[in-house]
């Protein structure tokens, strides 16, 4: 089961000038957080309060996409969320950035870095971050 799960839907507007540089902007955007009840038996957790397993909040959302070659076989590709609370404490912005960098090796290699930042004060108070370090072996059939 997901916990948590975070469902967000609201109309809004992409600019796109091209497939790898894209921003969206929705003005009015429900975000849904569902996590299972045994997160909240203690105490809050996601944003969920004490002995609920979901939250409902209505804001704005910005989300962009911007992917670039950065030299020959590597690329870079940049996701930026964020997310206003109109319901709660609208000046607290959500964040939400992942970077990855996607490295050919040669025919049969290949490695990728990926780093993630979220900032919800909701959540945690403070930056969660995470890193990956992967190495595939690819073939053709």
């Amino acid at each position: 089961m997901f916990s948590p799960a975070y469902f967000q839907f609201g109309p809004g507007m992409l600019w796109k000038k091209r497939d790898n540089l894209k921003i969206n902007i929705a003005p009015a955007t429900s975000k849904v957080i569902i996590v299972d009840s045994q997160f909240t038996q203690n105490g809050s957790s996601f944003g969920v309060l004490q002995g609920q397993s979901s939250r409902y909040e209505f804001g704005a959302a910005v989300n962009t996409y911007y992917k670039f070659k950065l030299m020959e076989n590597v690329s870079v590709e940049n996701i930026l969320n964020l997310y206003s609370n109109y319901l709660d404490v609208a000046q607290n912005v959500d964040m939400d950035y992942t970077l990855n960098i996607n490295m050919k090796i040669n025919k049969f290699l290949s490695t990728n870095f990926a780093f993630q930042t979220i900032y919800d004060d909701n959540a945690f108070a403070g930056f969660q971050t995470r890193q990956v370090i992967g190495l595939g072996l690819n073939y053709t059939f």
